[in-house]
């Protein structure tokens, strides 16, 4: 079977990865967007509220959430952006064989590390739910804050999936789905 045939591993790999990457994608964006934006302008409209009136009740209930679900869906565009901490100098000091390699073996230790977060998270999610505890002001449970951390987690770890599967079935090295290595040979 050749690499360009449409039923190969390869573009089966390629055309998988690539949906996956459209969707968390569109997500990461979207929401992202949308808390940054929202923060601020609850942020600002807290700031005049308690300047002439009083402070808004929920502002920092809200906020908090926001704070949180923008870190842990951060970490996902982070990844799937290369915008993670690596060590460059290093790899980019090593031939382009090595480099591969070294960023497959980074990216499946990431990804374990990923999913296994997401696994003790999903646990810590569990045990809040099971506690009923509520937040102060909304009186809505603290578990719904913190349903986005698993998920954070998990869309982290099929972005290291993703960066592996682009490794294997490319020719050059990629430090994640979407950015190649600026390695530069110069012979």
């Amino acid at each position: 079977m050749n690499a360009d045939d449409p039923r190969s591993i390869k573009t089966v790999f390629k055309k998988m990865s690539h949906l996956a990457g459209v969707i968390i994608n569109s997500f990461e964006v979207c929401s992202l967007v949308l808390c940054v934006g929202a923060l601020t302008v609850l942020l600002i409209a807290n700031f005049i509220a308690r300047e002439f009136f009083t402070s808004i009740y929920f502002a920092e209930e809200i906020s908090e959430f926001l704070v949180i679900f923008t870190t842990f869906v951060g970490v996902s565009y982070g990844v799937r952006r290369a915008r993670h901490i690596r060590m460059g100098a290093l790899l980019d000091l090593m031939p382009p064989p090595i480099e591969k390699v070294i960023m497959i073996i980074i990216s499946g230790v990431s990804a374990f590390v990923m999913f296994f977060m997401a696994n003790a998270s999903y646990n810590y999610l569990m045990h809040s739910l099971h506690k009923s505890h509520e937040t102060p002001a909304l009186k809505l449970p603290y578990w719904i804050f913190y349903v986005i951390i698993p998920i954070g987690f998990c869309m982290a770890g099929i972005q290291y999936i993703r960066t592996i599967v682009k490794n294997l079935v490319e020719k050059e090295t990629w430090m994640s789905p979407e950015q190649q290595s600026e390695y530069e040979d110069e012979t």
